[in-house]
C-alpha cells in the first residue's frame, strides 16, 4: 500500500511544483502531441475544408472536455485537503463519490451535446460541407465524455496523493494507442475523419483503464458508495465542482467567439487558427499542467494550515511559469520554418501561425497566472472567483478587444485582441489572489469540517 500521507507539508516547494508539472506535462503533451499529429496528417490529405471542420470541432471538444477539467479540479481539492489535514478514509471516500458524480453527470452533459451538435458547429460560423464533416467527427467522440471523465478525475485523485508519475502514465498510454492507430485508420483504411475519432475513442477507454488501475492497486483507492456518503459529499464536491464547472465553460465559450470571429476572413483564417490551437498545448504543455499540479500542493499545506507554505507555492508558481514561457516562446520562433515546411503553410494561415510562433506566444504568460490564481482560488475555499476571472476573462476581455483587433488588423488582430484581453485580467486575478492568500493567517484549516464530522457520527451509530 503507497503512503497516504501528504507530501508536500515539506520539501522544496518549487521543486514540488517542477516535478508534479513536468511530470504531469509529459502525459498531457502525449495526448495534445497526438492532436498535434493529426492535424499534420489532415494536412497532408490537402483538403481545407477537413482542417477547418477539425477547428470548428476542437472548439466544441474543448467545451465538453472543460466539463471534465472542472469535475477533475473538485476531486483533487477535496480529496488533497483530506490528505493534508490527516484523514485518510475521508479522502477515499471523497474518492469515490466524486468518481460517481462525475460519470453521472458527464453522460447527461454528453448527450444534450450530442443532440445538439449542429446548432453547436453552426453558431461557431461552419456550414456546408465543412458543417456536415464538423458534425460526423464529433458524433463519434462525444459520447466517450465519461470515460474521459473517469481518466481525468482518477489523474487528479492521483496528483492529489502527490503521484504525478502514475497520473503521467495514463495518458502517456492513452497518446501512444491514439498514435498508433491514426495512421492505420487515417491512411491504412482510407478513414479520414471518421478514423481519426475513432482512434480519440479508444485512446480514451486506455486512459480511463490506465487511471483507475493504480488508485485500486496502491491507495485502496475507493469504498463502496452508499446513499449517506454520497449525501455527505455532495455539498462540498459540488461546493467547488459547479464554480470550477461555470470556469472552465467559459473558456470554450469564449473560443467559440473567437472562432466564429476568424470565420468571416474564410476557412483559410480558420485553418491557421486551428493550427496555433494545437501548437500552444504542445509547446507549453508544463503551463496547462501546472494549473492542475500545483492545485495539490496549495490545497494539502492550506489544509494542514501552513499559510507561509500556501504563500510560497503561489509565488514559486508564476516564477515557474514566466521561465517557461521565455523558454518555449524562443523554441517556437526558431522553429518558424519547420511549421511552415510541416503544415505546408501560405497565405492567411502562414501569417497567423507566424505571429503566434515569436511575439504572441510571450503573452501565455497571462494565460499562466490566471491558472495558478484560478487554483489558488478552487483550494482555498473560494472557487466561485475562478468563475469571476474567467467569465470576465473570455466575456469582457475577448469580445471588445477580438472586435476592436479584427477591425483594425484583420484576422491577426483576432488574436491580438484576445491575449491583449487576457494580460488585464490575469492583473485582477493575481490582485484578488494576493487578498485571499492574505486571508489565511485566519481561515480555519479544513473547510470541510463539519461534513466530515457528520460522516464520523453517522458511521459510529451505525
Amino acid at each position: 500500500m503507497a503512503d497516504t500521507q501528504a507530501k508536500f507539508t515539506q520539501g522544496s516547494l518549487f521543486g514540488h511544483i517542477s516535478v508534479m508539472s513536468l511530470t504531469a506535462s509529459v502525459g498531457l503533451m502525449a495526448v495534445f502531441l497526438v492532436d498535434f499529429v493529426d492535424m499534420i496528417f489532415i494536412s497532408m490529405l490537402g483538403k481545407a475544408e477537413l482542417a477547418a471542420a477539425v477547428g470548428y470541432a476542437g472548439a466544441i471538444l474543448f467545451f465538453t472536455t472543460s466539463f471534465g477539467i472542472g469535475m477533475a479540479i473538485a476531486a483533487g481539492a477535496v480529496v488533497a485537503r483530506a490528505l493534508g489535514a490527516g484523514e485518510a478514509d475521508e479522502a477515499r471516500r471523497r474518492a469515490t463519490n466524486s468518481l460517481i458524480y462525475g460519470v453521472i453527470f458527464g453522460a447527461i452533459f454528453a448527450a444534450i451535446v450530442w443532440f445538439n451538435l449542429g446548432t453547436l458547429a453552426a453558431l461557431m460560423g461552419a456550414s456546408g460541407e465543412t458543417l456536415d464533416l464538423a458534425v460526423h467527427y464529433l458524433a463519434i467522440i462525444v459520447p466517450s465524455l465519461p470515460l474521459l471523465m473517469i481518466g481525468m478525475i482518477g489523474g487528479a485523485i492521483l496528483r492529489a496523493h502527490g503521484d504525478a508519475r502514475r497520473a503521467m502514465m495514463a495518458t502517456i498510454w492513452g497518446g501512444l494507442v491514439n498514435a498508433v492507430l491514426d495512421p492505420i485508420l487515417i491512411f491504412g483504411l482510407d478513414l479520414e475523419l471518421t478514423g481519426a475519432a475513432i482512434a480519440s475513442v479508444c485512446a480514451r477507454i486506455v486512459i480511463a483503464g490506465t487511471a483507475l488501475m493504480p488508485l485500486i492497486r496502491h491507495y485502496d483507492g475507493f469504498d463502496r458508495p452508499t446513499r449517506q456518503s454520497l449525501g455527505i459529499d455532495i455539498r462540498p464536491i459540488f461546493a467547488i465542482a459547479a464554480p470550477a464547472i461555470l470556469t472552465q465553460l467559459a473558456t470554450p465559450i469564449g473560443q467559440a467567439y473567437v472562432t466564429r470571429a476568424m470565420a468571416e476572413f474564410g476557412e483559410e483564417a480558420v485553418a491557421g487558427m486551428a493550427i496555433v490551437a494545437r501548437m500552444t498545448p504542445v509547446g507549453f504543455g508544463i503551463i496547462f499542467a501546472l494549473s492542475g499540479a500545483i492545485g495539490p500542493i496549495i490545497g494539502q499545506n492550506a489544509g494542514a494550515n501552513l499559510p507561509d507554505r500556501v504563500r510560497g507555492a503561489f509565488r514559486d508558481g508564476l516564477i515557474f511559469t514566466a521561465l517557461v514561457v521565455v523558454v518555449v516562446s524562443g523554441l517556437f520562433f526558431l522553429l518558424r520554418p519547420v511549421l511552415a515546411n510541416l503544415f505546408q503553410l501560405d497565405g492567411m494561415a502562414l501569417t497567423l501561425v507566424f505571429l503566434f510562433a515569436g511575439p504572441l506566444s510571450l503573452m501565455f504568460f497571462f494565460n499562466g497566472v490566471i491558472f495558478v490564481t484560478n487554483a489558488a482560488f478552487n483550494n482555498l475555499g473560494h472557487p466561485f472567483y475562478s468563475t469571476v476571472v474567467n467569465w470576465g476573462r473570455h466575456t469582457l476581455g475577448t469580445i471588445p478587444f477580438v472586435i476592436v483587433g479584427a477591425a483594425w488588423y484583420g484576422a491577426p488582430g483576432v488574436l491580438i485582441g484576445q491575449y491583449l484581453g487576457g494580460a488585464v485580467f490575469a492583473l485582477i486575478a493575481y490582485l484578488m489572489a494576493r487578498r485571499v492568500i492574505a486571508g489565511q493567517k485566519t481561515t480555519e484549516a479544513e473547510p470541510f469540517q463539519r461534513q466530515a464530522r457528520l460522516f464520523s457520527l453517522l458511521h459510529h451509530r451505525r
